[in-house]
Parts: structure tokens; sequence; C-alpha cells
């Protein structure tokens, strides 16, 4: 099982919103790059990805589960880029903030630092581990 990270400016689609979806979830739309593309045709069915609320808040606040695997995004007037349907599984009990993440030197490689615009990124299992540690979950 491979494990995910996703982004959203609360402000465009938050935690809120997606637990609101309950378990018919939500197409995750309009990404439009395309390494992030390629993390969304990686996902299967089952897999997790925390939910990251970014630019306003800048923290991991949920985990989400995927329960659509990609097809083509219906915002994408190109045809080019797809999306997957997440459900959203569980808040974190303390929200992991990118500080926290930063401050964490076994999180020091992580993609969220590394390639911190890109959207939809993968998560190795050791971070998961401790990502959910640290969130109480």
């Amino acid at each position: 099982m491979a494990y995910w990270l996703v982004k959203s400016e609360p402000s465009v689609w938050s935690w809120q919103q997606q637990l609101d979806k309950g378990a018919a979830g939500e197409a995750w739309t309009g990404v439009r790059n395309h390494s992030a593309k390629q993390h969304l045709m990686r996902m299967k069915v089952g897999e997790r990805a925390f939910y990251y609320h970014s630019n306003e808040g800048k923290e991991i606040v949920g985990i989400a589960e995927i329960i659509r695997e990609h097809y083509p995004d219906p915002t994408d007037p190109s045809g080019k880029f797809v999306c997957v349907d997440l459900k959203a599984v569980a808040p974190l009990k303390t929200p992991v903030t990118l500080a926290t993440i930063k401050a964490e030197p076994k999180l020091a490689e992580m993609a969220l630092l590394k390639q911190s615009r890109l959207s939809v990124q993968p998560v190795t299992d050791a971070e998961w581990r401790l990502i959910c540690q640290m969130g109480g979950v």
C-alpha cells in the first residue's frame, strides 16, 4: 500500500467539506501539474492520503482514502488531466503543522519540504507512521 498527501486551500475545499461528503466522497479535481497527475495515476483504491490545508493553516488535518482510481478530470477542457475520488476517514486529533514537520529531523526528506508546491505527493511508510503518531492517530 502506498501513502499520499493531497493539498487544498481551505477556502477552496476544506477538510470539513470533505467530511460533509461522507462515504460518497468527492472527486479530487483541478490538478494541473504533470508530476501530480502521475501520482494520481498511481493511486489505488484503499490507499490513504494525508489531507493538508495549504496557504491558510499549513497543517495536516485529516486522513482520506482513495475510493475511485484515476479517470478523466471533468473540470479539464483539455482532457489531459485526471482526478481520483477521496472520502474522509478521520481527522487528526492534533493537526500537524508545517512548522512541526520542519522541526522534525526524521521528516527532513519529506516531499512536502522538498517539493513544497506539488499538490499531490507520495509519503513514505516511515513518514506516515511518524505523522500519524504526531497527530494522535
